[in-house]
């Protein structure tokens, strides 16, 4: 039987819903507190509207390369040029937000989880405040998530200074985009625009773009940036943006000003936890305000679990889910397995994506009995066929076991092509098992096996 039975969930993204919907299955009486609409930012704001963008920006790309697979566009016998419809993208990019939050809704409706339309502040450990409607329940998840950063004098104003979140209600595409930031979102964005018809300068504090994920994979993005137009600004930190008559000017740290005609702040996140009652109910947040919690998603408060990106704990949807999920079987007295960071997969969808799961080439690096291989993409024939030269695919193993310990991989739909090395992360399959297994000729899935087969151990006694 079930510890608890009365569940309340502040914040209706992935962490809350999933949560919900496995709360509801195993027979808990479920309440969800949403302020902005179901799905959360993530549905609205953040991942579904970013990703729909990037489908967009994606098939421009393609076009751009679309004359070394001998395909010749034009229009009445002259060179037509493919341009982007801004109003007609930004309305797709809204439409299919709203339909994934009413999707979010319907399947919660489904399964009988009430839903209330408000802000939810916790006036104890078990008691939820909506307005002056109170919710008392066995136990509470926090799943508020976090808002864009602000660069302190540079408030943005949704014209011309702006977070991702407001980049879809412009009239039209920017001329002249400056990027503030070259991480995962600054990345993503950046690329994404310039292949849409931007001009884009990408501000990046570091020496590289993506400075926290692999350094080969970064360089190749970086190289294709360029390719493409792009000015990298590495090195260069944004001091302060300032509207100008035309535009605006993004004044960096060492003195020198950038001008364009809209600049984007991807500086970074904070956690929307002020004003929630959670110091007060006993739950302890870092100094950032991130909720601390263990591995199975409960804070330091009995019976309150926390989940998503008010957790600091991996911003990303599918951990999100995962951690929802896990604090609703942990609350309801189901076996649950903690949270293992090591075997997340992520994705970032710069064009080409790249996919990562388990360890880094700088813990291998460091471990004797770990070894690597990395093929490059331009040696695969699918990717010969389709036109792909920027990529590789890049796998970890246990030297003495050949148990496969991550990978990397830098292609079109890189998101898709991770998925067979993270099964064999979590399932601790060997580089024999991949190699073992049949790929498709040609795919670019078959680039995989191949670097299993690279990293396989002769058998003991025969020729090498």
């Amino acid at each position: 039987m079930s510890q608890h039975t009365r569940i309340a969930i502040l914040g209706g993204g992935p962490g809350g819903y999933e949560a919900a919907l496995v709360a509801a299955q195993l027979g808990a009486e479920v309440t969800v507190v949403e302020r902005d609409g179901l799905g959360g930012a993530c549905v609205l704001t953040d991942c579904v509207p970013s990703k729909t963008l990037i489908a967009t920006s994606g098939m421009m790309a393609a076009l751009g390369d679309s004359a070394s697979l001998g395909i010749r566009l034009d229009r009445d016998g002259q060179p037509a040029t493919a341009s982007v419809d801004a109003p007609r993208l930004y309305d797709r990019v809204r439409s299919l937000a709203l339909a994934q939050s009413a999707d979010v809704a319907t399947r919660l409706a489904a399964e009988g989880v009430r839903v209330i339309a408000g802000t939810g502040r916790l006036t104890g450990p078990h008691t939820v405040a909506v307005g002056d409607q109170e919710i008392e329940a066995d136990a509470v998840l926090i799943s508020t998530g976090a808002e864009p950063r602000i660069l302190p004098g540079s408030e943005p104003d949704g014209e011309r200074i702006l977070t991702w979140r407001q980049v879809y209600d412009l009239p039209e595409l920017p001329a002249e985009l400056i990027v503030v930031g070259s991480g995962v979102t600054g990345a993503e964005f950046a690329g994404a625009y310039q292949a849409l018809g931007s001009q884009v300068t990408l501000v990046s504090s570091r020496h590289r773009v993506l400075p926290h994920e692999d350094a080969d994979a970064a360089m190749v993005v970086e190289e294709v940036f360029g390719r493409r137009g792009m000015t990298v600004l590495s090195q260069s930190r944004a001091s302060m943006v300032k509207r100008t008559a035309d535009g605006v000017a993004v004044v960096l740290t060492d003195g020198r000003t950038v001008h364009g005609t809209h600049c984007l702040l991807t500086v970074g996140m904070v956690p929307c936890t002020s004003g929630l009652g959670l110091a007060e109910a006993g739950i302890t947040m870092d100094g950032h305000g991130f909720v601390t919690v263990d591995k199975v998603s409960r804070t330091t408060a009995p019976g309150v679990y926390a989940a998503g990106d008010c957790t600091g704990v991996l911003m990303l949807a599918s951990v999100a889910a995962m951690q929802g999920r896990i604090a609703m079987w942990h609350a309801l007295g189901e076996a649950v397995q903690p949270l293992r960071l090591s075997h997340v997969a992520a994705t970032i969808f710069t064009e080409p994506e790249i996919a990562t799961v388990g360890v880094t080439e700088h813990a291998v690096s460091e471990d004797p009995d770990a070894v690597l291989v990395k093929l490059p993409l331009a040696t695969n024939a699918r990717a010969k066929m389709q036109g792909f030269t920027d990529g590789f695919v890049k796998l970890f193993a246990r030297r003495s076991t050949g148990v496969v310990l991550g990978g990397v991989v830098v292609a079109p739909r890189a998101s898709e092509l991770i998925l067979a090395i993270s099964l064999a992360v979590e399932r601790s399959l060997t580089v024999d098992h991949l190699a073992f297994t049949f790929a498709v000729y040609p795919s670019l899935s078959g680039s995989v096996t191949e670097a299993a087969r690279r990293l396989m151990q002769p058998v003991e006694g025969t020729d090498s």
